[in-house]
């Protein structure tokens, strides 16, 4: 296990590495100059060419681009990750203010996503080809298909402008006032959630359709063992497998569809951060926020990949 823990840990920081020169490119091939691009027309007729050299200068963009890179990566390493060149301001300070209605949404969306959809999986692979296996396999397959933003348009709408029962946008903090966050959260946590709940159930049928076959299952409903004993006890842990590495690679979807979803609800979250910070180019910002996705991403798949040694004891690691 140890082992396999070390290495899962080198090939975490090569991907670290990859993503990271990724995006440093990336950002800088985009047209513009976001010296220029944080300037008002007036500021720019005021700047002498000197100010905005003194300006490249002060943020490190007159260096070459391997020097900026390695300074970057650097700080980062150390971490630091930069000033940001809009908001002039330390890049770890926009990300604290942002990260907790990110964190607070996308945390809600994915455990809806896994004690809804898990039980409904199960359901519909216990009642395969029944009347209620069909609809909820309808709706499931219009939850993964529904474009988040046109959801969360149409909920804006219907619940906010016609009905006027929930609040159209905005983040209040539980802490601050729990009811008001609460009606804040209604409409973006459910648009966000329907992709996971819908993609879980499926993965759990699929998985727990596969199980229910197995000779070990037979055996367990030849000894006269009730239906909630078998399914729960016998065949759950090893169908949750491909579940949970589902769930993994979701997180990657939550993710992008709290950009969507902070952008349509105007929430004050690192989506919404990162979509403004790319439009201006201010590289600090978007490579820090990227880089911390990936670090999420890889962190949360080592565990999962861990946990299947608990789930099934037949799995080793060498």
């Amino acid at each position: 296990m140890t082992a396999y823990i070390i290495r899962r840990l080198i090939l975490a920081v090569v991907v670290l590495l990859i993503t990271s020169v990724i995006v440093f490119l990336a950002m800088r091939l985009l047209p513009g100059d976001p010296i220029l691009l944080k300037m008002t027309s007036s500021e720019m007729r005021g700047t002498s060419p000197e100010q905005i050299e003194f300006l490249r200068h002060q943020f490190g963009l007159d260096k070459p681009l391997f020097l900026q890179y390695f300074d970057w990566v650097g700080g980062a390493v150390r971490g630091d990750l930069g000033v940001s060149i809009l908001y002039q301001d330390d890049v770890w300070n926009q990300v604290k203010q942002s990260l907790p209605p990110t964190a607070h949404i996308g945390g809600l969306a994915e455990f809806f996503g896994f004690i809804i959809g898990v039980p409904l999986g199960i359901v519909c692979a216990v009642r395969r080809g029944k009347w209620l296996d069909t609809i909820i396999t309808v709706l499931a397959n219009l939850g993964i298909t529904v474009p988040v933003f046109w959801l969360g348009i149409l909920l804006m709408y219907t619940f906010a402008l016609e009905l006027r029962w929930l609040p159209a946008f905005g983040y209040t903090s539980p802490v601050d006032d729990f009811w008001a966050s609460t009606r804040q959260l209604i409409m973006p946590v459910f648009c966000l959630a329907v992709f996971p709940v819908a993609a879980v159930m499926r993965q759990t049928r699929s998985s727990m359709l596969e199980v229910m076959r197995q000779d070990y299952i037979r055996t367990a409903w030849s000894k006269g063992l009730r239906e909630r004993m078998v399914v729960m006890k016998h065949a759950l842990k090893n169908g949750l497998i491909p579940v949970l590495t589902f769930v993994g690679l979701g997180i990657t979807n939550i993710i992008g569809g709290l950009v969507l979803i902070e952008t349509v609800f105007n929430i004050p979250g690192t989506g919404r951060l990162m979509v403004f910070s790319i439009l201006n180019q201010d590289y600090p910002i978007t490579q820090g926020i990227t880089l911390i996705i990936a670090i999420v991403v890889v962190v949360v798949n080592l565990i999962i990949d861990i946990s299947y040694g608990w789930l099934d004891p037949r799995i080793r690691y060498n």
